[in-house]
């Protein structure tokens, strides 16, 4: 019986682009969703050796770092299930690491999560919860 063939980095994974644009389109439409609401974006994707960022804002005197999950459906539940504990941690890790990076000293820092459920041919549904952690 036959291997499959490795997959290399050099040949596109098309099922890996397809989720890749499909984040990018959940980012984009999330930060259009929050600076509709008054937030100001201050950084997208930022990426350190321990992770990345969707996106960073400011709310008024608090930085709010915001967990972007996009969906096309919800058969493997809702974007919002996506983020646990860990990934919380994780982000709270990051926002440490992005203020020293940026020599920033906010009042406040809060942690927010935007769930966009984007089906092929419909608009999107976007729910945004504050404070998640």
């Amino acid at each position: 019986m036959a291997r499959p063939a490795a997959t290399s980095p050099f040949v596109p994974d098309p099922l890996a682009e397809r989720r890749r644009l499909l984040g990018r389109r959940g980012e984009s439409l999330a930060a259009v969703h929050l600076t509709g609401r008054g937030l100001v974006v201050l950084d997208r994707n930022w990426r350190c050796d321990a992770g990345e960022i969707d996106l960073v804002l400011r709310d008024g005197a608090v930085l709010v770092i915001c967990e972007v999950k996009t969906r096309t459906s919800t058969d493997y539940g809702d974007p919002l299930e996506a983020v646990d504990q860990r990934k919380v941690d994780r982000l709270r890790r990051l926002a440490a690491r992005w203020l020293r990076v940026h020599d920033c000293h906010p009042e406040d820092i809060r942690i927010d999560m935007v769930g966009v459920l984007a089906p092929p041919g419909r608009p999107a549904e976007i729910e945004h919860v504050a404070g998640i952690g």
